[in-house]
């Protein structure tokens, strides 16, 4: 049974919600399948099927609250409010729009995308060690490193340290050329570009000369106290118990730790149990650590991207 319903929209915020020849509305008639809007003066008509229409028009209130705050209306912003929207997340909807994880060095904001990556980010400014655990493209590193840029820029670290597995398990260097940051380079090359984002190539640069940005294979990481540092392991999947238990323990006053991975990826011969899933599973209860388990849901892709994919899929 078809069923209609009129949503009021100010003059002012028309234009902004609608997008150029009505794209925007196009896109929510294509997310919500069956729908129809029609604007009119003063708002617009939306029809179908009830319960279809009930989703378009909180979908479009949720809009306009964004508009209201200066937010601007794109394909890849309505998916993402839909998304939220049917996961039942609809009250996370603001305060994705208005949190400030941190600022780049050219000025832009840097803000979570999904209610997954807020309480990501949330754990990680609450936590001393924070476990990340998801697919790639959740946005666990670049987050993390975000954070710990913001940490330095505040003064609440003075060192930020990288480090992760850097062949598999093994972590057999020796025959690579150049020195150790040259060694690692390769392997660490997600967390140098989001360190550059966030700090400037040349500022980046002098913080590593200087070794207040630190760059080490884990093995390096056995026998040292890491005091007033932020220190991130990425692809921690790919270490063994033992090697998980050494970095863990490397953890000195005032210090924050987040630890990154896939375990869906782990690369460790048979029979090895992941490191991430054992420290993980065993200090979950424990006070002052988060886990946070990111999911396909917190994929964030540019809205381009997101089409071809679909395109690929069809």
């Amino acid at each position: 049974m078809k069923y209609s319903t009129k949503i009021e929209i100010p003059i002012n915020s028309q234009q902004a919600l609608f997008g150029a020849l009505d794209e925007n509305l196009m896109a929510i008639e294509a997310l919500v399948s069956g729908v129809k809007i029609f604007t009119l003066t003063h708002g617009v008509e939306v029809s179908g099927e009830k319960d279809k229409v009930d989703i378009a028009v909180s979908l479009i209130e949720k809009l306009l609250q964004l508009v209201d705050i200066g937010e601007i209306i794109t394909r890849g912003k309505i998916s993402q409010v839909f998304d939220l929207l049917i996961s039942g997340q609809a009250a996370a909807v603001l305060p994705l729009s208005t949190k400030t994880v941190a600022i780049t060095a050219r000025g832009k904001a840097i803000k979570c995308k999904t209610a997954g990556q807020m309480h990501y980010v949330d754990a990680i400014n609450k936590n001393l060690l924070t476990f990340g655990i998801g697919p790639a493209g959740t946005g666990k590193t670049f987050l993390a490193v975000a954070v710990a840029a913001s940490f330095y820029k505040q003064k609440k670290v003075e060192r930020i340290i990288l480090t992760r597995p850097a062949i598999e398990a093994g972590e057999k260097l020796g025959f690579l050329p150049g020195d150790m940051a040259q060694k690692v380079d390769p392997y660490l090359r997600p967390l140098f570009d989001a360190l550059g984002e966030m700090l400037g190539v040349e500022n980046y640069q002098k913080l590593l000369e200087r070794g207040i940005i630190e760059v080490a294979p884990l093995a390096y990481m056995r026998g040292r106290t890491l005091n007033r540092a932020f220190i991130i392991l990425d692809e921690a999947q790919n270490t063994t118990t033992g090697q998980m238990k050494m970095f863990l323990t490397r953890m000195g006053e005032d210090s924050f730790v987040v630890v990154n991975g896939d375990i869906s990826q782990i690369d460790l011969p048979p029979g090895i149990k992941s490191g991430l899933s054992h420290a993980s599973d065993l200090l979950k209860n424990v006070e002052g650590i988060a886990v946070c388990n990111l999911t396909k849901k917190d994929v964030v892709r540019h809205d381009l991207v997101a089409r071809i994919v679909e395109e690929y899929e069809k």
